[in-house]
């Protein structure tokens, strides 16, 4: 994949008015993903904004309080208006600003709009309430709504022209959509339990004593939950570690984004793996100045320096 570049005539009215309804939904909705996502030129960020729009849409159907048929119905035909958008069939003055911001991007970068329907699948997953057996079952879901995220983003940011293993930067970018799924999961565990939804294995929940589920504020008796996190959190460090082999693949400004996404994450990782049990009290979250720091980092290019450095480490 080579360098996404927009072309230089500018959007229409009709299509900014529409990149700007899709950038207010990202700046209301997604205060991690906006604040990356500021680190990128106007045409980049707007495709961004544009994708995440279309997601949330996704999945505020699927985490919405309507019946599961109605849920289904619904999310059918969001994948029938993508199916319009992949066809070039939205006009510029259609009344959805969403499909009109999408719509332009695909025609400025080289979305692989496939995955949006990978999103729907797993949605769709998520109404018909499934669990996971095993941690290649989890993937597999993560992988629908996070790691086909990691690869559409790779659409806008293109990588380098001859940058080393840039044919593995779509693997790269789905794995680092993996890490991010997983802390996103240890994050809101009781959030999702609430909603009478389970994301971690099964066999990892009784391997550690919590196949009760985590409807409290406190550890049940017998159970491990410390052993658990620190067990998720290792595999999400790997991934992390695996998914971070994508920056140096990556322009200067596309890599500071990725950067700052990833580096938000990675840091409310270690938060969670400083204690655990937090997660079970409430939402974790970094506040305003460490935010500040990781894309301060990602600027300077330090996380794209120590991953090449992790990289030729694992290659030596």
């Amino acid at each position: 994949m080579r360098s996404a570049t927009a072309p230089v005539s500018q959007p229409s009215p009709q299509v900014t008015a529409a990149y700007r309804y899709c950038e207010a939904v990202t700046g209301q909705q997604a205060r991690n993903f906006a604040y990356g996502i500021r680190l990128l030129p106007g045409p980049k960020r707007q495709a961004m904004s544009a994708l995440y729009a279309f997601s949330r849409r996704v999945d505020d159907i699927g985490d919405g309080d309507l019946p599961a048929e109605t849920k289904k119905e619904r999310l059918e035909q969001t994948r029938s208006l993508l199916a319009r958008i992949k066809d070039r069939k939205v006009a510029e003055d259609d009344t959805d600003p969403v499909a009109v911001a999408l719509t332009h991007a695909a025609d400025r970068f080289p979305l692989p709009l496939d995955a949006l329907d990978e999103l729907i699948d797993g949605v769709l997953l998520d109404v018909a309430g499934t669990t996971y057996r095993t941690w290649d079952d989890l993937k597999g879901y993560c992988r629908c709504v996070a790691g086909a995220i990691g690869r559409l983003s790779l659409g806008v940011f293109g990588t380098v022209p001859g940058a080393r293993d840039a044919v593995r930067a779509p693997e790269y970018a789905d794995t680092l959509g993996l890490a991010l799924q997983l802390t996103n999961i240890l994050r809101d565990v009781r959030e999702d339990a609430e909603d009478g939804r389970t994301y971690l294995p099964a066999e990892d929940l009784e391997k550690f004593g919590c196949a009760d589920g985590f409807n409290s504020d406190t550890v049940q008796p017998g159970a491990d939950f410390t052993g658990l996190v620190h067990f998720e959190v290792r595999r999400a460090r790997a991934l992390f570690a695996e998914g971070y082999r994508l920056l140096p693949l990556l322009d200067r400004r596309s890599g500071a984004c990725v950067a700052a996404m990833a580096g938000i994450y990675h840091r409310l990782l270690d938060r969670i793996a400083a204690d655990p049990a937090a997660v079970l009290r409430g939402r974790v979250s970094l506040p305003g100045h460490e935010k500040a720091y990781v894309a301060v980092r990602g600027l300077s290019g330090l996380d794209t320096r120590q991953a090449v450095r992790q990289a030729a480490r694992r290659s030596a």
